[in-house]
């Protein structure tokens, strides 16, 4: 009777999307990959932190400084594309995050939905939680599917296999209000990017909404859910 119950458990499991996920392992061919590329992601990084914001009163000159330097910057990272489109086909969670985000802020923006959206799926599928955020900014379509509200859900146990490739770079960081200078990216920790987990549950999530945001607020001080969470008590 136990062995019976075991099989059951075993199979249930093995048919969960959190035994998946707990079960990833990371290709260790497509890691060294990735990590060839991370030198080339943080020197265009610090390049994009360097241009500066273009306004009505910005003068030509400090506008071209700063085409300049967005150009030096995309340029700086084009030697990092082969690696992780090579990491990424190898199924790395991190690379194909990276290379979606690569592809926000290059590809043109019908360009997209093709190219970014299918690599923040497959990354998230296996409980990496950056790409959650830029899912929920950019392929809208698949935040009201079972497959991402499960993906969600599943981060919070995978999130020691992906320790030490923190912090990460997103658009937007909700728990954060802190800006990143110039063109540069919000960098989180896994804290930073569980509590945002936990607010995406929240929005998504009316009955557990209270719940998910004071998770969000404990984690970080998360200030959106602060704020959310003052809007429904008052």
């Amino acid at each position: 009777m136990f062995s019976q119950r075991w099989r059951y458990t075993l199979v249930g499991c093995l048919l969960s999307p959190l035994c998946a996920a707990s079960a990833f392992q990371i290709d260790p061919k497509a890691d060294s990959l990735y990590q060839q590329a991370a030198p080339y992601l943080q020197k265009a990084n610090s390049r994009f932190e360097a241009v500066t914001a273009i306004t009505p009163e910005t003068s030509a000159e400090e506008k071209q400084r700063s085409l300049d330097i967005a150009a030096e910057a995309g340029e700086m990272l084009k030697p990092a594309i082969p690696l992780l489109e090579q990491a990424a086909a190898l199924d790395h969670p991190v690379a194909q995050y990276r290379l979606g985000l690569i592809y926000v802020l290059l590809a043109p923006s019908e360009a997209i939905r093709e190219k970014a959206c299918p690599l923040f799926e497959r990354s998230l599928g296996h409980g990496f939680a950056p790409p959650a955020l830029e899912i929920a900014s950019f392929c809208a379509a698949y935040t009201d599917t079972p497959e991402y509200k499960s993906a969600l859900q599943v981060v919070e146990n995978s999130m020691p296999l992906y320790e030490r490739y923190f912090p990460q770079p997103a658009s937007v960081l909700e728990c954060k209000p802190e800006t990143p200078p110039g063109l540069g990216m919000q960098w989180g920790s896994s804290r930073d990017y569980q509590a945002e987990i936990y607010r995406l549950q929240g929005d998504g999530n009316r009955a557990r909404r209270a719940e998910y945001y004071r998770k969000a607020l404990d984690l970080n001080d998360c200030y959106r859910a602060k704020k959310r969470l003052a809007i429904m008590a008052g």
